[in-house]
């Protein structure tokens, strides 16, 4: 059976997490309007907060299992900011998919190193089947060759290297797909801009452009072997690193959806509004009535991103629910966020508080690690047992 009941170490760990988060807060409004800037790898208050905030105990044999910490986790850093750190970790979703389809000698190689993954491109966005980068071998010199244009890539600045999709073969669709492993700094490969976003403005997405970029042939994710192996560095064994990904980026937007709850919901008590929840929605006032649906959709989609993370803790496949958590909180957080501004009218909108700026901000939710309606196709596919085909 799956409990999700919290111990005392596990509260005390979300404690730490959502001090470090209020001040993060303090930050979110200067790097949203100043977005040319990057949100440091550091916040001055930080050495004193550590000073200050003993760690919280490791977990212990009765605690949450780390797989659902960590969506637990997510929620209260983004609760806090999406875009501002206390402390920025290193890692990009680049490392996930080398973790899942490195060979032990690229782990060691790239592991230190901050991964970017760039799939995204001007004329492919919700179906990296169509990438058009391609990436051939010169055997005269041991190297691929890149050439192509990427768009969107998170941590594009900021990473040290790129895990790279580009296709060896168009016309075999995604079977001719693979990963490489690029670093920044490699001849011919640049980075033009930085994108201008509605939300998180203050993050590091950037476009990559890769003009006969050469690199080394042992650069290719997972080894030779991977080219007769769509389950290694291709297409299929890259995109089970989204299997675990997909309900952290849920877990993001449900964090931006529940400071709009706790915003709302303190002002509605200031405002002397009652919210009586044994006394039923018929007997509520209609802006309590409201926010007691938007809390129900945040508690559905908060269940529904544990128990992806539960699965992929307990090794068990976890593709379908995946994609539940994900295409659930994409429509949530926006539904919650907006109904937020809903109750509250003018002082939604102002911007003498985060909630509009939180309403922009987790619209991503919907888009990162693939959209809420291609997440849809892969819920269909797991239900109907349809191929892609049948869903053209």
């Amino acid at each position: 059976m799956i409990d999700f009941t919290l111990t005392e170490n596990d509260e005390a760990a979300f404690d730490y997490e959502r001090a470090a988060a209020l001040i993060c807060r303090k930050h979110a409004r200067y790097y949203d309007e100043n977005e040319h800037e990057l949100a440091p790898e550091k916040l001055p208050e930080s050495d004193e907060f550590y000073a200050t905030h003993p760690k919280p105990p490791k977990p212990g044999p009765h605690d949450t299992s780390q797989a659902c910490r960590l969506p637990r986790t997510a929620m209260i850093r983004y609760w806090g900011d999406y875009t501002v750190r206390l402390n920025r970790d290193r890692g990009g979703l680049g490392n996930a998919a080398l973790g899942a389809a490195g060979t032990p000698e690229q782990k060691q190689k790239w592991g230190h190193l901050c991964l970017s993954m760039a799939i995204t491109e001007p004329g492919c966005g919700s179906d990296p089947s169509r990438v058009a980068t391609t990436a051939v071998l010169d055997e005269s010199t041991n190297e691929w060759v890149l050439n192509g244009e990427k768009i969107f890539v998170t941590t594009g600045l900021r990473a040290d290297a790129v895990v790279l999709w580009a296709t060896l073969d168009k016309s075999a669709g995604r079977a001719g797909i693979k990963s490489f492993l690029v670093e920044k700094g490699t001849p011919g490969f640049d980075v033009p801009h930085k994108e201008k976003k509605l939300g998180i403005r203050a993050d590091d997405t950037a476009a990559y452009v890769f003009s006969d970029c050469r690199i080394p042939r042992e650069n290719l994710l997972g080894g030779d072997e991977s080219i007769s192996k769509e389950n290694s560095g291709g297409f299929r064994g890259v995109m089970k690193t989204f299997n675990m990904t997909r309900p952290l980026t849920a877990a993001m937007g449900l964090g931006l959806a529940e400071a709009a709850l706790d915003f709302t919901r303190d002002q509605l008590v200031e405002a002397g509004v009652p919210i009586d929840y044994m006394a039923g929605l018929s007997r509520q006032s209609a802006a309590a009535e409201k926010f007691i649906r938007l809390e129900a959709l945040w508690d559905a989609s908060m269940l529904t991103t544990l128990q992806a993370c539960w699965l992929a803790g307990e090794g068990k496949p976890n593709n379908m629910e995946s994609s539940v958590s994900k295409a659930h909180a994409g429509g949530a957080v926006r539904t919650i966020t907006q109904g937020c501004i809903e109750i509250l009218g003018a002082m939604g909108i102002s911007r003498d508080h985060l909630l509009e700026k939180w309403t922009r901000d987790c619209r991503i939710t919907d888009i990162y690690e693939g959209t809420g309606e291609i997440q849809r196709l892969i819920i269909a596919r797991g239900l109907l047992d349809y191929t892609r085909n049948d869903l053209k």
